[in-house]
């Protein structure tokens, strides 16, 4: 990739986002006239964005600090608290993820941490897995998918309290398929001041379970980085580094696959994806500096402590209990 393409990438990506902003607002506003409005709200119009705003940029300096994507937080969390209905969570969920995942997507390119050998093959079959996931989300009762995506939830809490990262695992063969793709490459690692050169094992096993992701992905509308990086890194092998650079770019691929169902079905509001998106990203430059001077061990306690809350409320939600 060259300097040139990523700065008018740079230059671009903001006009496409603004203005595919102008025409879901456009299409929404003007798409449904008849709809009656029975019961006025006892708030002004401003006042749910803003509470959005203000939960976005607290979720985007956690999410930075606790290395997961914003969707993860903010679904379980806006969804189990706020009075919002969950199908438009998962569409801005969707988008959130989406936005920090095309932020990021061309810096780790251009250093060459996320690598589009490993990347395409898997975002191939996570993609199309999260349009299904994202009809099928859309098709079942609310209060299923409410029950579901806490057990969910609660099942990713137990990933981040058992789950190990290793910084280079060891592979001593790739697969055939791995071979077939070549899926393989050369990074340079500074904190040991050498090129690491990498490889990858039992790709047939994770493209399976990509299967499983990219439906959840759509279903819930979480993103799936908390899934990718240990795919990536614990079964197939690749570096930490590069698993989690190559997963923040399948975020850009398999989320916008499953955003576009939400869109299409009216399941994605301006006045709830604008205040989150931008939450999310001021409060991710807030949690890199952050993170410089706060403990991680502190911070993932705090993170898998709010998940297993928002996760128990989401279940209690949809059974009908709380």
């Amino acid at each position: 990739m060259s300097k040139k393409f990523f700065c008018t990438f740079r230059i671009i990506f903001p006009l496409i986002l603004g203005s595919v902003l102008f025409f879901m607002a456009a299409d929404l506003f003007a798409a449904h006239p008849e709809i009656p409005v029975t019961e006025p709200s006892p708030h002004a119009w401003w006042y749910w964005p803003l509470i959005l705003l203000i939960l976005s940029f607290v979720l985007g300096v956690f999410a930075v600090m606790a290395g997961v994507g914003g969707g993860v937080l903010y679904v379980p969390i806006v969804s189990g608290f706020l009075p919002f209905h969950l199908d438009f969570v998962r569409g801005a969920g969707l988008i959130v993820a989406l936005a920090g995942a095309l932020a990021a997507g061309p810096g780790l390119l251009k250093k060459g941490m996320a690598d589009l050998r490993l990347a395409i093959p898997l975002a191939l079959i996570a993609s199309t897995c999260a349009i299904f996931g994202a009809m099928i989300g859309l098709a079942l009762p609310t209060n299923v998918i409410q029950t579901l995506l806490g057990a969910t939830i609660l099942g990713i809490v137990a990933i981040m309290i058992k789950a190990k990262k290793s910084e280079f695992p060891d592979v001593p063969k790739s697969d055939p398929l791995s071979q077939a793709l070549r899926i393989t490459g050369i990074y340079h690692e500074p904190t040991i001041n050498k090129d690491v050169e990498w490889k990858v094992h039992r790709t047939p096993q994770a493209l399976g379970l990509f299967v499983i992701i990219g439906i959840m992905a759509g279903m819930f509308g979480l993103g799936a980085g908390w899934a990718n990086v240990p795919v990536l890194n614990l079964l197939m092998g690749a570096p930490i580094k590069i698993s989690v650079a190559t997963s923040k770019f399948l975020l850009s691929i398999t989320d916008t696959s499953a955003a576009w169902i939400y869109l299409n079905n009216g399941a994605v509001l301006p006045l709830m994806v604008v205040p989150s998106v931008v939450g999310i990203m001021l409060g991710s430059f807030i949690g890199v500096r952050v993170l410089a001077v706060t403990k991680p061990a502190v911070i993932r306690i705090l993170v898998i402590s709010v998940l297993g809350v928002a996760g128990l409320k989401a279940l209690l939600k949809g059974l009908g209990i709380g």
